[in-house]
């Protein structure tokens, strides 16, 4: 029995899904451990400087953070349009398929039989799928942050703050490396060989990006506390009764 150009799929594929699934469960492992090496440990820093900033400014002067908040929302929003739209376009994609598909000619060097097709509709259904709740997630954690800043008379901690802009941000991450394995699979679609080479390209190209070199800068606040702007709150509720 001599090789065919369908045991391509049984080989190159799973290579390219481990390279792929590999990385993130390493990139994982550096966040929790070594996140100084990571460009998300790095943003996150200085997010978190940000918004021990945001919360020791007068409530008069927090706009410019409620800007920058929405237009991460508004991003958000859009980004989630664009992957529930390609999902229902994917849906009635697989549903009108034929035989006489462009993928299932005999132009792709690889398996074109219905099961491998349903599996290759499936399995990018699914990525964007994905990506649409995370970005769902990224747009509440995001909501939650604009109400936690914007809420008068208060003594919140900026700990809760600090939490809900890493959780959008980490939502972000996520959502953007579904997109990415999504466009993984669509390479699928034209054979295994280009996924293959996607994955190894793909995979080099996000070690670069997520790899940061340079040190944790160490911010310095002014000696304004956190909790003055409800001291200041209070001091005119009280000259005002």
């Amino acid at each position: 029995m001599g090789f065919e150009k369908q045991n391509l799929d049984l080989f190159l594929v799973p290579s390219g899904l481990f390279l792929m699934f590999s990385y993130p469960i390493f990139l994982l492992y550096r966040c929790l451990h070594l996140p100084h090496t990571t460009v998300i440990g790095f943003e996150n820093n200085d997010k978190k400087a940000w918004v021990d900033s945001v919360m020791q400014v007068d409530k008069r002067d927090v706009g410019t953070a409620l800007s920058v908040i929405q237009s991460n929302t508004s991003a958000a929003t859009f980004l989630c349009s664009v992957s529930l739209s390609l999902s229902s376009l994917i849906g009635t994609w697989l549903g009108s398929s034929s035989k006489d598909s462009i993928f299932r000619s005999s132009l792709i060097y690889g398996d074109t039989s219905g099961a491998t097709m349903s599996i290759k509709y499936i399995s990018l259904l699914s990525f964007f799928v994905l990506a649409f709740a995370c970005f769902v997630q990224l747009a509440r954690h995001f909501v939650h942050a604009n109400h936690l800043i914007s809420m008068p008379y208060t003594d919140i901690p900026f700990e809760n703050v600090e939490l809900a802009v890493i959780s959008g941000s980490n939502f972000w991450s996520l959502s953007l490396r579904a997109l990415y394995f999504a466009l993984n699979l669509l390479l699928w679609f034209f054979g295994p060989i280009p996924m293959f080479v996607s994955s190894i390209v793909m995979v080099t190209a996000l070690y670069h990006l997520d790899t940061n070199t340079r040190p944790l800068h160490r911010h310095q606040y002014p000696q304004k506390e956190v909790g003055v702007r409800r001291t200041e709150t209070t001091m005119t509720i009280q000259v005002a009764a």
